[in-house]
């Protein structure tokens, strides 16, 4: 038995000496063992992969170095309260000197719309700023200067010295269309340059209370607090519109962004650094809505048109006999809507130009002609 022993011993030897040898010297004598997974790699190499469908790379890449950060700071002075003079108040809390001052900062986001450093933005994120930085895509900050604003739109312009910046490339906005995709770059919450990726879910919004002029784009882009002033870029990266404001009950997206269209910028940017202000056509006229109700207590036959609800006293429509309870139905042969088309119509208007007015009047028409007047600058209001 011990003899049997020794034979086996001496065989296992051998054979785990053999199987050594042929692993290290003749792997491939062996047998393949079966892999778990096969996989597929694209093969490593220097070049950049080319985008997939779906991707916006090279729109984002494209549109973001034209996309800048905007920090502003407003100088304020503290209030004193009445409990600054309660001994005991004071006994706790301190004094506290009076006009101490303290900044107000905010911030927003601004695109390049020339290479000598022209940033077109929003009125409401410069507003009252008493200093303004911009700080580019490349990490340089500029301190700029505002060269002019229209509340109206809420628009501004800024310049900072320098040149050679990357400009952004302005789209045609009447090729944009309800469903195309769009992307909205800029400073959310101050985390940082960001684009969010949506599609254009309306084209000419208005009566929504935002500005005096409104003809907005709609899209479900994400926009927050800080994409003010951005811009909403097209699948190429080329600017069709400037981020203004969100519909939110909590102050956060809840998918309905606004964003002032390329064409209305581009006209109002162009006055601004050419004239400092923009120059819009005035009558002297308050109009409002045709309800159903306003229509059968006026007999009139459809909503059509603006009511003339009031006529400001010397101004040019006064002097054309335009009166209260008149319709508008057009201007220069454009059919008048409501009065929001009428506020548009008159505004594109030059001054100091003649325009018929066609008017309904009890139950006549009438043609009247309107030496139009220069609109006086006015603020909207803003909770």
């Amino acid at each position: 038995m011990q003899r049997l022993w020794l034979i086996f011993a001496q065989t296992v030897t051998v054979a785990l000496a053999l199987l050594f040898v042929v692993t290290t010297l003749k792997p491939e004598w062996l047998p393949q063992r079966p892999t778990v997974i096969a996989l597929h790699e694209t093969p490593a190499s220097g070049e950049e992969e080319k985008p997939s469908t779906g991707s916006y790379r090279d729109a984002a890449r494209t549109a973001l170095p034209s996309v800048v950060h905007i920090y502003t700071t407003q100088d304020i002075k503290a209030q004193r309260h009445p409990l600054f003079d309660d001994p005991i108040f004071r006994h706790f809390f301190g004094d506290r000197p009076e006009g101490q001052p303290q900044r107000n900062s905010g911030l927003g986001s601004g695109v390049i719309v020339s290479p000598n450093g022209y940033i077109l933005t929003n009125f409401h994120v410069v507003e009252a700023a008493d200093d303004i930085q911009v700080s580019l895509n490349d990490g340089h900050t500029y301190k700029a200067k505002l060269i002019g604003s229209d509340p109206e739109s809420d628009l501004a312009i800024l310049q900072i010295k320098a040149d050679k910046l990357p400009a952004i490339i302005f789209g045609q906005m009447e090729n944009l269309r309800v469903g195309d995709v769009v992307l909205a770059i800029g400073n959310p919450f101050g985390v940082g340059q960001t684009v969010t990726m949506g599609i254009v879910s309306a084209l000419g919004r208005s009566h929504l209370g935002i500005n005096t002029f409104e003809n907005f784009i709609q899209t479900d882009a994400a926009i927050n607090p800080g994409n003010s002033g951005g811009a909403l870029v097209d699948i190429n990266g080329n600017l069709v519109g400037i981020n203004t404001a969100i519909y939110s009950r909590t102050g956060g997206s809840h998918g309905i962004g606004f964003a002032i269209p390329v064409s209305s910028a581009k006209n109002i940017m162009e006055q601004i650094i050419l004239n400092g202000a923009v120059t819009r056509g005035w009558i002297g006229v308050e109009a409002q809505e045709i309800t159903a109700e306003l229509a059968e207590s006026f007999s009139l036959p459809d909503t059509e048109g603006a009511l003339i609800a009031g006529v400001v006293r010397g101004s040019p429509a006064d002097m054309a006999s335009i009166r209260p309870g008149d319709v508008l139905l057009a201007v220069n042969g454009k059919p008048v809507k409501d009065p929001q088309v009428m506020l548009d119509l008159i505004a594109a208007l030059k001054p100091d130009t003649n325009a018929a007015f066609r008017l309904r009047r009890d139950k006549s028409i009438v043609e009247v002609q309107v030496r139009i007047g220069k609109r006086p600058t006015m603020r909207p209001e803003r909770e």
